[in-house]
């Protein structure tokens, strides 16, 4: 029995990207016991769950995907965009600077997450005077500040492929990757069996001697790692697993404390199963304090899965199938019906106990956890769903807001016809969405009326966003890539873009400034990850990540053409809305004399930076970076990571930090 009767449920999904049609397993007796949640069974035993794939999983051949009619078939494809910015809390409720950036004004900067209280994991963490990251298999400790003194104070090995860790006070949890043998007792046997599996294991930390971290305990749960959040000194993580009906033994989830089991979960699973294959998606709960696991439960769809979290519910989302009306005996959908829907789940948080309360569903497929946000009371979700019809395939772009029953209010549909969303920045009653396929709509849509969502202004300019940051509540940030039509009428992007729109007068949104960075080829973290964009709204300032290509110019027998280079460091900028954005400075993140063999050389790839009072540290796989916030062109000084550490391991190639 549990000693705290916390329920967790985890975010999951469903893989297609095209309109199979879904089908019931139950022709045959059902496995297991119909679930507290809709539509869903539990199954409690290896055996059950054995049974369940048996019945459902499929072999990929048996379906084939009828596009469009006249007997032309395709596939759907959804480029992978970038990761979008992080939800701010709502304005009408929170201070300007919280929504903003909830480190904005202190004399540090902190992970930029998706929402004020709900803290999310990365591979770096500070706390305003020590740096602590994962390097090379090892936590490091950096006592950083005074910057012209920092040095590393403590570098311990961790088991398996370490990658991300929360820090709270003087405790530090990591997550790492294992590859163990665990004990299975096959049914009518007395003698456990050995077999190998994949396990996610945390080891926390007691971090009050930085030169010598004292782990307190280790927990391992079945699967690899996902993701996590914490709110207080509770820490939720998630680990995904695969599993097949021939597999011998089949798994079930558990979750180890040491080398005691503590927690082997039923597995929660749909009643109707559209899935190529099937993934345990396990949540297990722990207090960071001391480590001591609180309870877990696990869910076995498929891949694609979107957890957003506020600080009162968890939404936890998957898309499937649509199953929308009437299909012609070609197996076309009719009238342009949407090929896939996202199923969501409301969870309560309340003191620590996570409680079932809805699930609902919306037509489309979302972009990342950014597509997703709650405000007064309502879920807010913007989508991009794919369609067929006798004119062929096409996509357009929604957005609905939710009840707390996750029951409709109101929708707003079929915007910008054949885009795709690239990303979406809900700030209080507006929602700020770029889509994209030649040109760059920058869509202001009002959500005051919940029942009614419109479109106020729209904005076209070449290029597009990945990732939109509020400056203030009437200008927002945008980082993307600036484009260019071709004379044949194809697109190209260009280097990197950044650009600062004035929304104040909402039905004419305008760009008051833009800045380009590099040639076609130059890249940012930012754009994928929104982690790696740092902004303090006090200090107003913004340091972006760049791999930036660049023209090198060659004179040879009287002509001039050009090579290109590569360049690898920070922009650090102002910015303001009356002079726009203003360079500071670039930090170079590698040495003079380096040799850059073009693509794939990342050693000095910056993927996080961060501030201390005056001082500004940019990290890469090969060190970080010190230099002075008020001119980032002066280096203070560097700290040697990764191939510098290990040389003997890693030869002369590049190594990246773990995703």
């Amino acid at each position: 029995m549990h000693n705290n009767p916390l329920v967790i449920v985890v975010a999951v999904c469903g893989i297609l990207a095209a309109a199979i049609i879904g089908y019931s397993i139950y022709d045959a007796e059902q496995p297991g016991e119909p679930s507290d949640i809709p539509d869903m069974l539990v199954l409690s035993s290896a055996e059950e769950v054995h049974t369940y794939l048996g019945q459902t999983e499929p072999a990929w051949y048996e379906y084939q995907v009828m596009m469009v009619e006249d007997g032309f078939r395709g596939e759907v494809v959804y480029e992978a965009a970038g990761t979008g910015a992080p939800s701010p809390v709502p304005m009408a409720t929170k201070g300007l600077a919280d929504s903003i950036n909830a480190a904005g004004g202190t004399g540090y900067s902190t992970t930029n997450v998706q929402v004020a209280g709900v803290d999310e994991p990365d591979f770096l963490k500070n706390d305003g005077k020590y740096l602590y990251l994962i390097d090379s298999g090892d936590l490091v400790i950096v006592d950083a500040y005074p910057a012209e003194k920092a040095a590393v104070l403590s570098r311990t090995p961790i088991e398996g492929t370490p990658s991300e860790l929360f820090l709270e006070n003087n405790r530090i949890a990591v997550f790492t990757r294992v590859h163990e043998n665990v004990y299975s007792t096959p049914e009518g046997s007395a003698v456990p069996v050995p077999y190998g599996r994949e396990l996610t294991k945390i080891q926390v930390y007691d971090i009050r001697d930085r030169t010598s971290p004292d782990l307190i305990r280790t927990l391992s749960v079945s699967g690899q790692y996902y993701d996590g959040r914490m709110i207080g000194t509770t820490v939720y993580l998630i680990t995904s697993e695969s599993i097949s009906y021939h597999d011998s033994p089949v798994p079930m989830p558990l979750v180890m404390d040491g080398a005691d089991v503590v927690f082997a979960p039923p597995v929660h699973a749909p009643e109707v199963a559209p899935y190529w294959s099937y993934v345990y998606h396990t949540a297990t709960s722990f207090d960071i304090r001391d480590g001591e696991p609180l309870d877990a439960e696990s869910f076995l769809l498929g891949y694609d899965t979107t957890l957003y979290a506020s600080t009162e519910n968890m939404y936890l989302a998957y898309t499937k199938a649509a199953d929308y009306g009437p299909v012609r005996s070609s197996g076309t959908q009719v009238n342009g019906i949407p090929t896939e829907e996202t199923i969501l789940h409301r969870f309560s948080l309340d003191r620590g106990v996570i409680s079932y309360k809805a699930t609902g569903d919306v037509p489309g497929r979302l972009l990342n956890q950014f597509s997703l946000d709650e405000y007064l009371g309502n879920l807010r979700v913007a989508t991009t769903f794919g369609t067929a019809g006798p004119s062929g395939w096409t996509q357009y772009n929604n957005v609905y807001v939710l009840d707390a029953d996750l029951e409709q209010k109101g929708k707003l549909e079929r915007l910008a016809a054949g885009e795709r969303i690239y990303s979406t920045r809900f700030v209080g009653d507006r929602l700020y969405m770029v889509t994209f396929k030649q040109m760059d709509p920058f869509f202001v849509i009002d959500l005051a009326d919940p029942t009614t969502p419109a479109v106020l202004g729209e904005l076209k300019i070449p290029g597009y966003s990945d990732y939109l940051h509020p400056y203030d509540a009437t200008h927002i940030i945008g980082i993307g890539k600036e484009t260019e039509v071709s004379e044949w009428g194809g697109v190209t992007a260009q280097g990197l873009k950044l650009a600062l729109f004035d929304v104040a007068d909402v039905n004419n949104p305008r760009q008051l400034d833009k800045v380009e960075i590099g040639m076609a080829g130059t890249d940012s973290e930012a754009l994928r990850d929104h982690r790696a964009f740092l902004f303090d709204y006090v200090r107003h300032l913004l340091v972006i990540p760049v791999s930036e290509v660049v023209r090198v110019p060659v004179y040879k027998s009287g002509y001039a053409s050009y090579t290109t280079d590569y360049w690898e460091g920070a922009y650090v900028f102002t910015v303001t809305p009356e002079n726009g954005f203003i360079l500071k400075g670039r930090v170079n993140q590698g040495d003079a004399g380096d040799e850059k063999a073009g693509y794939g050389w990342y050693r000095d790839a910056v993927r996080r930076s961060l501030f201390i009072e005056d001082a500004l540290y940019t990290v890469s796989p090969s060190r970080i970076v010190i230099s002075d916030l008020t001119t980032p062109d002066e280096r203070i000084g560097t700290i040697p990571l990764g191939l510098s550490m290990h040389p003997d391991t890693y030869g002369d190639g590049y190594y990246l930090l773990p995703e």
